[in-house]
């Protein structure tokens, strides 16, 4: 590999410095390096950060390949500069024996646009009714630290007690999509003003808040450790601060869509806007923000959802729930945390890349720019102004609620252990 000098970035949104990569890792930091045999990436103005980590991603294979593949979905983790992704378990075959895992884990090692971490199910099938090989798939070459069910919620609580108690052997963690099923029966939307207006099946909030009420108790209880998928109310952010208050290992993540979007898109009836769990109120936008802000909630986490067009472009009724979200992720968090004075770029580099690393207890990523640090790294210019367009998309799917919105920053380039994946805005 040949050595690359980036001149004059803020790292982490700092002064100026250069950074020399030499190989695969961080060689110096500092000012005035010399780039002799360097490739130059003249930097003013841009910002580098480590690479972006992403706890939730739907990479959809094996199974579901007509909406995306890992390659195709590494490649659009890669356009939004992440060097790491954990694929959630809701494939066909469900990733929950040791097999599916190393199979998803490997097609990641071909795709080589990032580290693909496997996701294992807590329940064989997704079903909620008997564990999964959770030890097998910890052993096995893909190394699974985290469970999730994810698309399902484990709403039994003697199996989530058990799957909390099994994780702890080896220091896992089981991350919970909180949606109390009895309360979500033929829900369309989060339940309240505009939902009545609508006249479409009510989601209520504490469908969310009385599962991770339940699951943060029995963390405690057992001494283990649980992480909140996609938290999307005021009142779970308020259980999960009590949580903490309490020293008990609860870790929640926030996604994009839910720092920006609010149930009122869903006037429109656009199917694009529907999402589990569902945007919800300004009130609750906010909430969420401020959580970010002063660590409550922990991490951004995408929950990139591709699906093909058919399952979309229907009646809302019908239509599938998720958005894509890898490619726009930085940007969101840009306009709704960076330039609200909520975060610096410190602060989304440690949402964004450190604490979700940490969570999934993923090696070489989220750590410092500094020399001798593996480079996985980030470059931004904060200061681009588009509209967007999913016709460029590297995902396979093109469900996003942003097009023609005009969205901040754009990823310039991003080195995973050195090596461009993407290079002035292109995948390399």
């Amino acid at each position: 590999m040949s050595k690359i000098l980036i001149r004059g970035a803020k790292v982490l949104g700092g002064d100026p410095q250069d950074v020399l990569i030499d190989g695969e890792t961080i060689a110096a930091v500092g000012t005035g390096l010399d780039a002799e045999d360097a490739t130059v990436i003249e930097a003013a103005g841009q910002v580098l950060l480590p690479g972006l980590v992403d706890l939730h991603t739907h990479l959809r294979e094996p199974g579901r390949e007509d909406s995306e593949t890992v390659l195709t979905g590494t490649k659009a983790a890669a356009a939004g500069g992440f060097t790491a992704v954990h694929a959630m378990a809701n494939t066909f075959p469900v990733a929950d024996t040791a097999g599916v895992v190393e199979q998803v884990w490997r097609l990641g090692k071909e795709s080589g646009y990032c580290d693909v971490q496997p996701v294992g199910a807590v329940t064989v099938g997704l079903e909620g009714k008997q564990l999964a090989e959770l030890g097998a798939m910890h052993d096995s070459a893909a190394g699974v630290k985290v469970f999730s069910d994810d698309g399902k919620c484990v709403d039994d609580a003697v199996i989530m007690r058990r799957a909390l108690e099994y994780v702890k052997a080896f220091d896992g963690v089981v991350a919970q999509h909180a949606q109390e099923p009895r309360l979500t029966e033929g829900a369309q939307m989060n339940e309240g003003v505009v939902s009545a207006e609508l006249g479409l099946g009510g989601w209520p909030a504490v469908a969310e808040e009385s599962i991770i009420a339940r699951d943060v108790l029995l963390a405690a209880h057992v001494g283990s450790r649980v992480h909140i998928c996609h938290l999307s109310t005021a009142g779970s952010v308020e259980i999960v601060r009590w949580a903490k208050s309490k020293g008990w290992n609860v870790t929640a993540e926030v996604t994009p869509h839910h720092l920006l979007l609010t149930d009122e898109l869903v006037r429109s009836y656009n199917p694009v806007y529907k999402v589990n769990p569902p945007l919800r109120t300004e009130a609750d936008v906010m909430a969420l923000r401020e959580a970010l802000a002063d660590g409550t909630i922990d991490c951004v986490a995408t929950d990139h959802a591709p699906h093909p067009h058919e399952d979309k472009d229907c009646e809302w009724a019908a239509a599938a729930m998720g958005m894509v979200g890898l490619e726009t992720a930085l940007s969101v968090v840009q306009q709704t945390m960076v330039e609200t004075g909520l975060l610096d770029w410190a602060g989304v580099a440690d949402r964004m890349s450190a604490r979700p690393a940490a969570i999934g207890r993923l090696e070489g990523h989220g750590r410092p720019v500094s020399a001798g640090e593996p480079a996985n790294l980030t470059l931004v210019d904060p200061a681009y102004r588009g509209e967007v367009d999913p016709a460029g998309f590297a995902s396979r799917s093109r469900n996003t609620p942003y097009e023609g919105r005009e969205l901040p920053g754009r990823v310039t380039h991003t080195f995973l252990r050195g090596r461009a994946t993407v290079v002035d805005g292109k995948l390399a």
